[in-house]
């Protein structure tokens, strides 16, 4: 097995902490044991060793070995493929986890990330433009809410997809855009009560709290 490094960013203000998108990387690490350290880069200065790694200057990056790879999505498909507490071996339950990991990165966050982004900014929750963001985001939880409805998990056993959509999710209901939708917000809740999950966001937090 090759080391694998974690990089994120050495410190962050306090409202985006819990949800930078190194969690994500760290809950899969920690639902499938694997060893691993974490690196950090400036908060304030993206410079060209981080624009190698990352170009848009965004965290995180994995490097396995002599792989580097960025992109959430990409790195948790990447540790999917490899180990099967990640990503079901039956072929339908695979299909399923990747088709949901896919629905989480372009249908349901390109909805709700706008939406989290008016919201972070105290952007008027009023006219045109927050309308237009608020029905896209409740139209996807409209359509979210009969699927979490008879199941636990997207694909059958939990899977990289539960990771991307939980985080996707829990975004939301960190405004309360879960509050009329109790499937997904118990989607969240189950999720977030594994301990894997419970130990990557209390080093996240914990990480970026040592540099204050």
């Amino acid at each position: 097995m090759s080391d694998l490094v974690l990089t994120t960013f050495d410190w962050v203000p306090a409202p985006p902490r819990g949800f930078v998108r190194d969690i994500r990387v760290r809950w899969a690490l920690e639902e499938a044991g694997l060893p691993y350290r974490v690196e950090s880069v400036p908060f304030g200065e993206r410079n060209a060793a981080h624009l190698a790694h990352q170009p848009f200057g965004q965290v995180p990056w994995l490097t396995d070995g002599d792989l580097s790879l960025f992109e959430s999505g990409a790195i948790l498909l990447h540790l999917g493929e490899q180990y099967t507490a990640l990503m079901p071996g039956d072929p339908h339950a695979r299909g399923a986890a990747l088709e949901w990991l896919f629905a989480a990165l372009n249908s349901v966050e390109m909805a709700s990330l706008p939406w989290a982004i008016l919201k972070f900014s105290g952007g008027a929750e009023d006219g045109p433009a927050w309308k237009t963001l608020d029905d896209f985001l409740t139209l996807r939880l409209q359509r979210m809410e009969p699927v979490l409805t008879d199941r636990d998990w997207l694909a059958g056993p939990f899977s990289v997809a539960d990771i991307l959509m939980v985080d996707v999710l829990r975004l939301v209901d960190r405004f309360d855009g879960l509050a009329t939708y109790p499937a997904c917000r118990d989607y969240v809740a189950r999720a977030t009560a594994r301990p894997a999950f419970t130990k990557a966001h209390a080093d996240q937090m914990a990480h970026f709290a040592a540099a204050d």
